[in-house]
């Protein structure tokens, strides 16, 4: 199963709400660490895809020229 942009965001979302909602510090400590774990996924995802992304317009434009 691979990961996307939209649900990693999502359940970033999630955590963040659910340490918004936390009454304990530990729970609040734990959902803003899933919360930062998440985002850091969700930036990877993005940055492989904008990655991606420029190699094939790379590979188009030295078609295009060739």
């Amino acid at each position: 199963m691979s990961l996307s942009l939209e649900f990693c965001e999502m359940r970033a979302g999630e955590c963040a709400d659910a340490a918004d909602a936390a009454m304990l510090d530990n729970v609040r400590d734990r959902e803003r660490r899933s919360e930062a774990a998440w985002r850091a996924l969700a930036t990877q995802i993005k940055a492989v895809r904008d990655g991606r992304k420029a190699l094939e317009d790379a590979r188009a434009a030295a078609e295009e020229a060739a």
